[in-house]
């Protein structure tokens, strides 16, 4: 035991304080796990968004007039209780966008954490302290949600691993809600190893031995249009699969015309999005509008009255779309939404089954600098939500996978699977991981 105290004392001292843990913890303790040396998740150290319920402690949500308005936990979430069994320590709580509403990572009451791969650029929301934490070695892995994009921003912004599971299959009970039909409870590594240690532990579906995609869409819209121009990372997928796979399986066909052809209720919303001087794909910019709809509906029904009866200090730019999100009326375009929804789920299952993978960017392009203005933000903003509707609208699984540096700056990559191909979804990244990298490495060298 007094072993086992030296060890958590130095993991604490590691964290350092104030600013020297980056800025990512909102409150430092220990939780400890069982006596037990044989646990999956045994030697490993973790950090908890401060969304997730902690017996006796109160979840600040990321905002202050939240936390001062709301009584200490009654119960700790499933999915903390789960890692702490497994045999991984917890260190605290992180930082967090308030009320999961922003996919930047600033937080103008308790700070913005300071991105440790690109300082000057946001870390990326609303699980930014989350990210942060793994990204500065501060912990081992972190819990964050995902509703939006909120996992996987930020792990691209912070150059690490970031797992979105299929939607409903890991507990969301005692985590705060944002968006029940699409909060996602996600996790944060350094390494594919201890990714693939806490998804076996926090996701328990049976193993699946396939390692080997049947196709890989690669999107040439998502890409070219969406993604950054200059990272190249559309030729760097393409020649990993090649080369790692088979070129026979790969599907460059333009996502945005599948989508068109095969989800027909986005018809009557495609006009509006066809004549925007932004670069966009329409048919992936409605369905960002639907799960952007759907997602404040949710929002409104489950924080409305909170927000009108206590006025809460909201900071700039989320203070003025968390008030939109309330005042909206009852939209007449739900039961449209609900039908793009489901059409779009059974569209992309269909292009997947059950062993395809659709390789795609995680966001547009590097991390937005701190601050910036309003305009140019908005238009990121919109290209980045028309590529995380696509796991977010259907509620499949997503990984976004560090490539590394590029002019200073963090590259990623995603791949997506179907619902519940999780652990398929793992397999094909370990396989593929490390000629990513060295395609990356020779691609940007040359």
């Amino acid at each position: 035991m007094g072993e086992r105290q030296r060890e958590l004392e130095l993991d604490m001292a590691m964290a350092g304080g104030g600013r020297g843990d980056y800025g990512a913890f909102m409150e430092r303790f220990v939780l400890p796990p069982p006596p037990s040396q044989q646990l999956p998740l045994h030697g490993l150290t973790f950090a908890i968004k401060d969304i997730f319920d902690i017996a006796g402690r109160v979840t600040g949500f990321g905002n202050p007039d939240w936390a001062r308005t709301h009584a200490p936990a009654a119960a700790t979430s499933p999915v903390v209780l789960a890692a702490l069994a497994a045999g991984a320590t917890s260190l605290g709580t992180t930082i967090m966008d308030e009320m999961a509403y922003s996919i930047n990572g600033e937080n103008t009451h308790y700070g913005t954490p300071t991105n440790p791969c690109a300082p000057g650029r946001v870390p990326g929301g609303s699980s930014s302290g989350s990210a942060v934490a793994v990204a500065a070695n501060l912990v081992d892995f972190s819990l964050g949600t995902d509703t939006g994009g909120s996992v996987r921003v930020p792990a691209a912004y912070c150059g690490i691993f970031g797992l979105r599971p299929s939607h409903g299959l890991v507990s969301a009970e005692n985590v705060i809600p944002m968006a029940q039909m699409f909060d996602t409870v996600g996790w944060f590594s350094r390494d594919l190893s201890t990714l693939s240690r806490v998804t076996k532990v926090l996701l328990p579906l049976p193993d699946d031995i396939v390692k080997q995609p049947t196709q890989v869409t690669i999107p040439m819209d998502c890409f070219q249009i969406l993604g950054s121009l200059n990272d190249r990372t559309y030729q760097i997928i393409n020649a990993s699969v090649a080369k790692r796979f088979d070129s026979q399986i790969i599907d460059n066909r333009n996502l945005g015309d599948f989508i068109s052809d095969n989800v027909p209720s986005i018809g009557k919303f495609i006009t509006d999005f066809s004549e925007s001087e932004l670069p966009s794909v329409p048919a992936l910019s409605v369905i960002s509008h639907v799960m952007r709809g759907l997602q404040r509906s949710q929002f409104k029904a489950n924080h409305a009255e909170w927000v009108n009866t206590v006025k809460p200090n909201l900071g700039p730019g989320l203070r003025e779309r968390i008030l939109e999100a309330i005042a909206s009326g009852d939209n007449e375009s739900l039961e449209d939404f609900q039908a793009i929804r489901a059409e779009f789920k059974s569209a992309l299952a269909a292009l997947l089954k059950d062993h395809g993978i659709l390789a795609i960017p995680t966001v547009p392009g590097p991390p937005p600098k701190v601050g910036m203005e309003a305009a140019p933000l908005e238009n990121f903003r919109a290209r980045a939500f028309s590529l995380l509707s696509i796991a977010g609208l259907s509620g499949f699984c997503q990984v976004s996978i560090p490539l590394g540096m590029r002019n200073g700056l963090p590259v990623s990559v995603s791949l997506v699977a179907r619902h519940g191909a999780d652990h398929f979804l793992l397999n094909v990244v370990e396989e593929l991981y490390q000629t990513l990298i060295d395609e990356a490495t020779k691609t940007w060298s040359s």
